[in-house]
């Protein structure tokens, strides 16, 4: 990584003797800077609406409340002020260690929702209205708890709930942090067959009929079977790997806008301005730009 945009490690008050660490908080600004660690965090906000989640590639304005779960040691994340007015944010961040549920548990058939959930979350996962409303009272009373056992038990009951949770959205993109959807789809030989083949010549020009034709399907009948398994369309799937890819060098790397839109497969300046602008809601520039100015240099 360019020594210029080093990320901030934030090194976390968690200790090895303990499972997790509750951290509850009354403020008025967030101004904690972008940064990465090693520990899993389930990060809790209200009276927020306006703030700004930046989850690797992802940037999203908040609304009042707002949950989040990441499990990645190397994604970056924080959340800024931007269009937030309120004086009284409530906060509670959840840190707990990959090992405080060891693996041969996870493999366990009553933990396997949980073990699927931390490999969603590597993305990071943000939870929507209905899951927060369910688990708000476990985590406004989990540091509370004295005994450290049943606070133990509390968090496998939140990591439980979330688990079963059907409004959670994965927020960093699967070529941003070199990633591919889950390997045990319906039909995942396929779709990942593409998904590698896109991934791996992103930057080069590619046609939908020599895709289709990789994979034995007519033009009409591949476009069908993209948008059923990723819910986008050929073009949209294939702008979002570039766009990942961009974001990863306009980020890590000193290279030229320029530079970076034709290396990630865009045949020119004005097309790569004008996707990541629909995308992102501001130009490759800006988002540099942006997201240095809430790095700190280490």
């Amino acid at each position: 990584m360019n020594p210029a945009t080093e990320l901030f490690k934030e090194i976390s008050p968690l200790s090895d003797k303990d499972c997790f660490i509750v951290i509850e908080r009354l403020k008025s600004t967030f101004n904690f800077p972008i940064h990465v660690h090693p520990e899993y965090e389930i990060n809790f906000i209200e009276n927020a609406k306006g703030a700004q989640r930046i989850v690797g590639d992802s940037v999203e304005t908040i609304e009042e409340e707002e949950l989040v779960l990441i499990t990645n040691p190397n994604l970056e994340h924080a959340w800024i002020d931007h269009e937030c007015s309120s004086g009284n944010i409530y906060e509670v961040t959840i840190q707990f260690h990959a090992s405080s549920i060891p693996e041969d548990l996870l493999e366990k058939n009553q933990f396997n929702s949980i073990k699927v959930l931390f490999e969603r979350a590597y993305k990071g996962l943000a939870f929507g209205k209905e899951t927060c409303k369910k688990v708000r009272p476990i985590l406004k009373t989990i540091s509370c708890e004295r005994d450290g056992f049943y606070s133990v038990l509390k968090l496998l009951t939140l990591l439980h709930e979330l688990s079963i949770a059907d409004d959670a959205q994965e927020l960093a993109s699967d070529s941003f942090i070199g990633q591919t959807v889950n390997k045990k789809e319906e039909s995942g030989g396929r779709i990942n067959k593409v998904l590698d083949f896109l991934n791996n010549h992103y930057n080069q020009q590619i046609r939908l009929a020599e895709v289709a034709e990789m994979i034995n399907m007519s033009e009409a009948s591949f476009c069908r079977f993209i948008k059923q398994r990723t819910s986008k369309s050929f073009v949209d799937l294939l702008n979002d790997i570039r766009l990942g890819a961009a974001i990863r060098n306009l980020i890590d790397s000193s290279d030229t806008v320029a530079e970076i839109g034709y290396s990630c497969g865009f045949n020119n300046l004005s097309n790569f301005n004008r996707v990541f602008k629909k995308k992102k809601g501001m130009s490759p520039t800006e988002f540099r730009t942006h997201y240095r100015k809430k790095k700190v240099i280490i």
